[in-house]
């Protein structure tokens, strides 16, 4: 596995978690082409994991090439979102309480389904591909998927898998781990900065971001879901430029109107993750200049025109909608199907031409599963947790 995408949950948007008593804050507009630039990256990601399984682990040879930097757009959504639904917050009264409360009525349902999927799915995924599974015992399986469930990360040592990931059952679920990480900086303090002071961890961030993807051997930004010193460094690299530079855009105010916005936004991000490597061998630094170029320079470029239009309508926008609103659900529970798909691809040697129909199908189960997970079980439970956990007062927060 070579990536996931950060997840982005629009707090600012009405939705279930805020549904249960009208307020203020629930009655913010939020970004109708944000929330479907998320579906469009959500899918990119679905279709970069489907085709890694034929880049025989050298993402040289990967076709959507820099899918992986979804995460790094995601996390650049997630901090502009955060700061637009929770800044006014604070000076409301809301605590750092009731700020990890609501995060937690987001994220944490569809996380405990990720990892349900992820523990039934495996049964399916025996394959050379997986060196561990094999001995892999039943109340392994069901340790590690209660381990997800409260998000603890796992050594290399104690994955199950082989692939080294802190979540084996759902690779993707480490970007949720430096989501919450974020989340809780953002909490503790980091939001009371000034401008200045933000713009200042803002710079060091991108700076850090440059050094890792030129002075270091890849020229990339791959990697994060391993809990060893490459892994966290990685992983908190990638989230500290975006997270923040996402705050900042937000609190700068600055937006960009152009005609037709969400279909420039898109054509902008899917050309963007799908062009070819740049650079190999002693010039892997030109990749990594690109791909520092993309997520300092374009994807704040792609927010600011597509936060420029508030709201906005028409076929393919509601079409965006709705995968927005699957962006988070599809995320987290596809990347079990995605295991399964790989061992067989591997295993089986199946060519191309059969492997893409059976990926199309691929798709498909993973978007029917994302949508019955979001109406049966997503939405209704967070407007439970929120009955229960956010008071009246709270939610006017």
């Amino acid at each position: 596995m070579t990536t996931s995408a950060a997840a982005l949950s629009t707090d600012a948007t009405p939705s279930a978690a805020t549904a249960a008593s009208p307020s203020p804050a629930s009655a913010k507009n939020h970004y109708v082409i944000l929330d479907g630039l998320r579906g469009v990256a959500s899918l990119m990601v679905v279709v970069f994991h489907l085709f890694e399984t034929y880049s025989g682990g050298d993402p040289e040879k990967q076709i959507i090439n820099h899918g992986y930097l979804a995460v790094d757009f995601f996390f650049l959504l997630s901090g502009f979102v955060i700061a637009y639904a929770y800044d006014d917050r604070w000076a409301a009264g809301m605590s750092q309480w009731d700020f990890y409360k609501r995060r937690l009525v987001r994220l944490q349902p569809m996380i405990i389904v990720g990892g349900v999927i992820g523990a039934a799915l495996v049964v399916f995924q025996q394959s050379s591909v997986f060196p561990k599974l094999a001995d892999v015992t039943v109340w392994q399986v069901v340790g590690v998927m209660l381990l997800s469930f409260v998000m603890i990360p796992l050594r290399p040592s104690a994955e199950i898998r082989g692939w080294g990931e802190i979540y084996p059952l759902n690779g993707p679920q480490w970007s949720l781990f430096y989501e919450y990480i974020a989340n809780i900086l953002y909490a503790v303090g980091l939001r009371k900065l000034s401008i200045r002071w933000l713009g200042a961890l803002v710079a060091l961030g991108a700076a850090a971001l440059i050094y890792l993807l030129v002075a270091g051997p890849r020229g990339d930004v791959i990697g994060g879901w391993a809990l060893d010193a490459k892994g966290i460094q990685i992983g908190l690299t990638r989230v500290m430029f975006p997270f923040f530079a996402g705050i900042l855009l937000m609190r700068l105010g600055k937006r960009i109107k152009v005609p037709n916005a969400f279909g420039v936004c898109s054509l902008l991000l899917i050309v963007a993750l799908s062009l070819p490597r740049f650079g190999v061998d002693d010039q892997r630094w030109v990749n990594g200049l690109y791909e520092a170029a993309c997520i300092i320079l374009l994807f704040p470029l792609i927010v600011a025109i597509g936060a420029g239009e508030k709201s906005a309508d028409g076929p393919s926008v509601r079409v965006a909608r709705f995968f927005g609103d699957l962006s988070y659900p599809l995320y987290i529970t596809h990347y079990p199907l995605i295991y399964a798909y790989t061992g067989w691809v591997v295993d089986k040697k199946v060519p191309p031409a059969q492997g893409a129909l059976a990926g199309a199908g691929v798709l498909v189960a993973a978007v029917a599963i994302a949508w019955v997970s979001l109406k049966l079980y997503d939405e209704p439970m967070r407007k439970w947790l929120a009955g229960k956990l956010l008071s009246r007062a709270r939610q006017g927060r």
